[in-house]
């Protein structure tokens, strides 16, 4: 789809958390993705645990789980090596999470995938129409609670 689009800095993918954006799959659907520090670079995933594809790793209030350079699922504990994907405990033993293809080059981060495209910036759901807060009413009254 996109043969390069930039991302981000890569001072701005912290050390632990990641930073999160959002791809367009070639089904149109949206698919949330995020990077990760590594030793000597930095990494992408697609943002689901293999064992349950609606388990997120990265989460927003928290990021992703980072311990000892692996990516630590939030429900389940399997730990992901941060540098190939690959999860050899828990439940997510054997998998291997779903790679996106990045660069990092003079100190930017470049979307390099040809099998996605570049959305946006945060997750999947960020500035729908219907992203109310907890769904209450709108107000136009100048009071807060």
């Amino acid at each position: 789809m996109s043969p390069r689009t930039h991302l981000t800095s890569a001072d701005d993918v912290p050390e632990q958390g990641g930073w999160l954006f959002t791809v367009e799959e070639p089904d149109g659907s949206l698919r949330e993705v995020f990077l990760v520090e590594l030793d000597d670079g930095i990494a992408a995933w697609k943002n689901y645990c293999q064992h349950e594809t609606d388990q997120e790793l990265y989460r927003e209030d928290i990021g992703a789980v980072m311990r000892d350079g692996g990516i630590v699922c939030p429900k389940h504990g399997s730990v992901f090596d941060a540098a190939t994907g690959y999860c050899d405990n828990g439940k997510a033993a054997g998998s291997t999470l779903a790679e996106v293809d990045v660069t990092e080059e003079l100190g930017q981060v470049y979307l390099t995938d040809e099998d996605v495209a570049f959305s946006h910036a945060g997750p999947a759901d960020a500035g729908s129409e219907d992203d109310d807060d907890d769904d209450m009413p709108g107000s136009t009254s100048h009071m807060t609670f």
